[in-house]
């Protein structure tokens, strides 16, 4: 009891703390289970302590969240603000986060994120990285990477794309995974569970072929192999792992109810026989574990507390709990997230993908028409941009559609007070200018609110470079210099200090212009202008915002020519 437990005077007001912090979240109905994780967040040297601690907690929130009904809302924001200042503003930062709580024991978290390394990660693919990494990193918690490389035929998983997974995973969560997995490099583990299945009689293996067990799970009956002796399954079991049995002769199916409203349910698969080579265990094992198996076994076996997926993986949910319940262990507390799709990349599948890589079509998986974390890498995006998107969207079982131009709107107000600026002249010619001036200064910001102190200084010269569709006749403005009058290609300073309307253009002097391409990623292509670039200290890398067209990154520079990459307006 609480009690009878001596707490001192900080651990019942922490306590307080976060039962009325969750109180005001929850409009008065506060969750115990919200309340200690973010109390053992805190003081995480009462982990060891957490099942007296649910006690106190308990106890505190029933007092939080009868104040906020009987005295309302700013009671308990008073005694709130009276404890802590600044707990209301966490608590407001964190919901408008769009990442509710975890439900049940969240004493210590461990979620989970599982890709199949068939390729690298993808837009989508990223949303499971942010919103996992984020949870473990609010509970403190651990965020577990795993590869789901078990299929050898349909998502024959690719050797690079292991380390492509490492970085991008990386870059996304600002840190690695706290654990890693392989699950080809765990075999064993899982055969051992089968074989363990099979011997207890809540698994068998079924000889059947797809058609005759298609009809007996669509009249809800059992198969001829289903009531077979444990020791014929497990002579069946030896063959499938020893060769004898070819694919497609024999799986090892769990035992669930050939009744069951949902069909997919109905005895389903876990393993089967597969002699394709595997990248890191080649033909080593003959017979492999279906996602759903190999998943719910690994959940368990790394001790996974609250597993985060789509809502399309309902159905391995509910094959999963069945399975738990016939080896008699706690099914993970399970969140579903909405399909989001975005507009430009509506199509793409990584199999698609690298069947349009194998054809020529891209350049390679960082070909910046590409939906990839590696494309969005090379093009220059910020990962808090991606954190960004995905904390606004949400855990919202919601299907939603997207455009880039979200993720290129938080991006630029992300890196623009980041981005020096340059200038850019596409197809230059020359123009000569007259002028009484002495060496005019030309100094320019980097940044134009001067967000990123100093300025880019040019030296000035009588002939300059202008893109070939500004030079016309006629009144216009030198960027940042001065009005100039043009004809018959040469030009007079008219005034430094801007003087009407006329339109303002690009410009470079030869001095300080340096060769330049930018790519521009399109439906057809990439199109590629060539000009020149202000060069003034330009460095490899760095993303830019060429003035008046947008930002981009710095490829390469080779020879003197500098490649650029468009990111976006």
């Amino acid at each position: 009891m609480v009690d009878e437990i001596d707490w001192g005077p900080e651990v019942p007001l922490v306590v307080r703390k976060y039962a009325l912090q969750n109180s005001i979240e929850y409009n008065g109905d506060g969750q115990e289970g919200s309340v200690l994780g973010r109390v053992l967040s805190e003081r995480q040297d009462l982990r060891s302590r957490a099942k007296s601690l649910l006690e106190l907690v308990k106890l505190e929130v029933i007092r939080a969240n009868k104040t906020f009904r009987e005295l309302g809302s700013d009671e308990v924001v008073s005694e709130l603000e009276a404890i802590d200042p600044g707990a209301l503003t966490r608590e407001k930062h964190q919901k408008s986060e769009n990442l509710r709580d975890l439900p049940g024991d969240t004493s210590e978290v461990i979620v989970r994120f599982a890709p199949n390394p068939n390729g690298p990660l993808s837009i989508g693919h990223s949303r499971g990285v942010v919103i996992n990494s984020s949870y473990a990193e609010i509970y403190s918690g651990k965020v577990v990477l795993r590869f789901d490389d078990t299929d050898t035929k349909v998502k024959a998983p690719l050797r690079n794309a292991y380390d492509w997974i490492r970085e991008d995973f990386e870059w996304l969560a600002g840190r690695p995974a706290d654990v890693e997995v392989i699950a080809s490099e765990r075999m064993p583990v899982y055969l051992n569970y089968a074989e363990k299945m099979i011997s207890d009689g809540f698994g068998y293996v079924c000889r059947c072929s797809a058609e005759d067990f298609r009809a007996s799970r669509e009249s809800k009956s059992e198969c001829s192999c289903r009531d077979r002796k444990v020791d014929e399954n497990l002579e069946d079991w030896e063959k499938m792992n020893s060769g004898i049995f070819l694919e497609g002769e024999a799986v090892v199916r769990v035992k669930t109810d050939m009744t069951l409203p949902n069909p997919a349910l109905r005895d389903w698969p876990a393993l089967r026989i597969q002699h394709s080579e595997h990248p890191i265990v080649a033909d080593k094992y003959k017979v492999w574990p279906l996602l759903d198996f190999q998943s719910a076994i690994e959940d368990h076996e790394q001790g996974v507390t609250h597993i985060i997926r789509g809502k399309d993986l309902m159905d391995s949910t509910r094959k999963q709990t069945l399975l738990y319940n016939h080896f008699g262990w706690q099914y993970p507390e399970t969140l579903y997230w909405g399909r989001v799709k975005v507009h430009e990349f509506g199509g793409f599948s990584t199999s698609s993908m690298q069947e349009s890589i194998n054809k020529l079509d891209y350049e390679g998986w960082d070909d910046p028409r590409l939906p990839t974390i590696k494309a969005l890498r090379r093009r220059g995006f910020d990962s808090q941009s991606i954190k960004n998107m995905w904390s606004e969207i949400g855990l919202t079982q919601k299907d939603i559609s997207i455009s880039m131009k979200t993720l290129e709107s938080l991006n630029s107000a992300l890196i623009d007070s980041k981005c020096e600026r340059r200038s850019f002249v596409a197809k230059p010619v020359s123009l000569e200018i007259k002028t009484d001036l002495k060496n005019p200064q030309i100094l320019l910001p980097r940044h134009p609110e001067n967000k990123i102190l100093g300025s880019r200084e040019w030296k000035f010269e009588s002939s300059i470079l202008v893109q070939s569709s500004d030079l016309v006749d006629g009144k216009v403005r030198l960027k940042d210099f001065a009005d100039i009058y043009i004809s018959d290609f040469e030009a007079k300073i008219e005034s430094l200090n801007r003087s009407d309307n006329r339109p303002i253009i690009q410009w470079l002097t030869k001095g300080v212009a340096q060769e330049a391409t930018l790519s521009i990623p399109n439906e057809e292509g990439v199109e590629i202008i060539r000009g020149v670039v202000e060069g003034f200290e330009i460095r490899l890398g760095e993303v830019y915002q060429l003035e008046r067209i947008g930002f981009a990154r710095v490829e390469d520079i080779v020879e003197g020519v500098v490649r650029m990459l468009w990111l976006h307006n």
